[in-house]
């Protein structure tokens, strides 16, 4: 394992993340500040992770055909523009076109970000996790930043939002000892894996299709939480917009614990069992988020659902590269984005019920969809590939090179 290199991409995926994370944050304030529908800020819901979700593949493409460095950081520096100037223009329009924009940064960075970690950390379930935990503190970051800076600058104090990024991509650019190693430039990590024979793996596109309708069930309920967590707070429970930011923190915060333990899970049990146990936690917790009568059964039920739903998260993904052996870019754009484009598409239609029959209906909704991605998780293949180690990986780059 590359720790120097995981560690630095998994501080890029932290500022990466911060962005996505500051979308659900500035919600509850165009609400307030310039009186958006519930229909409207599920639009900018859409707008950020529906189109986001839908190019993301094509950066998938783009990161197996060449390592394509540089995406990882334009993706967050793009993002960035994107949230930053949010509060800097008054047209619902124009607020979209930058939501969008930031979806598009997004999309930018993860596959060739997650291709550099999985290059980076071999065959270690832990190494995926520990990426991805990255982002999981950057979008639990967001929420109090943004109640900060906006809460006492107002929207047009969003350019002060910038400054991660900025400060991030000059390291990026004066390439530090962190990024002194040999073999920085990332290898596909699946491409070289053989069978015991000796013949080269193929993609199974059938298998990888059914992780992408479990992924797809599991995408709309974590978008429409995410989104609608911190105003279910505020509107259901009558709590100020302090509150509802806090208990978005402490349902994103509770991811990384998810992450964290899905990668211990998953090297100690198998990924199956992990996606598994996922699923049946999670169940639950989304009808308690759905119920939920005061505040602390709120937090409580954001908390576990958060934890629960990303337990699958890295298996999920090292899963959809293992089923797409020679496509590990396009498997992670797919699996992260075409599959989670479904929340941002059925954003806009949860917000459309919930201004006509309330969150609470729209949450029930949810539950009800999630049963079916519950039980399609006991169906899938296990399909067991090593990852080359990254100097066996490297090893293949210059035998291919020369």
């Amino acid at each position: 394992m590359k720790r120097g290199q995981l560690s630095f991409l998994t501080s890029t995926h932290l500022v990466d993340d911060l962005y996505q994370g500051a979308i659900p944050a500035l919600l509850p304030f165009l609400m307030s500040q310039r009186h958006y529908s519930y229909a409207a800020v599920s639009g900018l819901a859409f707008a950020a992770n529906g189109l986001s979700s839908v190019v993301q593949p094509i950066f998938g493409i783009l990161a197996d055909r060449s390592t394509r460095t540089w995406l990882v950081p334009t993706g967050f520096c793009v993002a960035a523009a994107g949230v930053s100037t949010v509060g800097l223009v008054h047209s619902y329009a124009l607020t979209w076109v930058l939501f969008a924009l930031t979806g598009i940064g997004i999309a930018a960075y993860h596959p060739p970000a997650t291709s550099h970690a999985r290059a980076a950390g071999g065959s270690s379930q832990k190494a995926m996790s520990v990426f991805a935990v990255g982002g999981t503190i950057g979008g639990a970051i967001a929420p109090p930043l943004v109640t900060v800076v906006v809460g006492s600058a107002g929207l047009s104090g969003s350019w002060l939002l910038a400054a991660p990024a900025a400060v991030w991509a000059l390291l990026w650019a004066i390439k530090g000892p962190w990024m002194r190693w040999r073999g920085y430039e990332p290898v596909q990590p699946l491409t070289s894996v053989k069978h015991k024979q000796g013949a080269a793996l193929h993609d199974d596109w059938r298998s990888f299709a059914r992780l992408g309708a479990v992924i797809l069930g599991w995408s709309i309920p974590f978008v429409a939480i995410n989104s609608m967590v911190a105003l279910h707070a505020q509107r259901d429970l009558h709590q100020a917009e302090a509150v509802g930011a806090a208990v978005l923190t402490l349902y994103v915060a509770a991811q990384a614990i998810g992450m964290l333990g899905g990668g211990w899970m998953g090297d100690r049990y198998g990924r199956m069992a992990t996606i598994r146990w996922g699923y049946v936690l999670s169940l639950p917790a989304l009808a308690g988020i759905a119920w939920s009568p005061s505040l602390p059964v709120l937090a409580v039920c954001a908390a576990w659902f958060g934890a629960a739903m990303f337990l699958p998260f890295a298996a999920q993904v090292t899963l959809a590269q293992d089923y797409l052996p020679n496509r590990p870019g396009t498997a992670s754009g797919l699996a992260l984005g075409v599959a989670i484009a479904a929340g941002g598409l059925c954003s806009p239609l949860l917000g459309w019920l919930a201004d006509a029959h309330g969150l609470r209906a729209a949450f029930w909704v949810l539950v009800a969809v999630f049963v079916a991605p519950a039980l399609l998780a006991f169906t899938l293949p296990e399909r067991r590939l090593e990852a080359p180690e990254p100097h066996e990986a490297a090893a293949v780059a210059e035998s291919a090179a020369s």
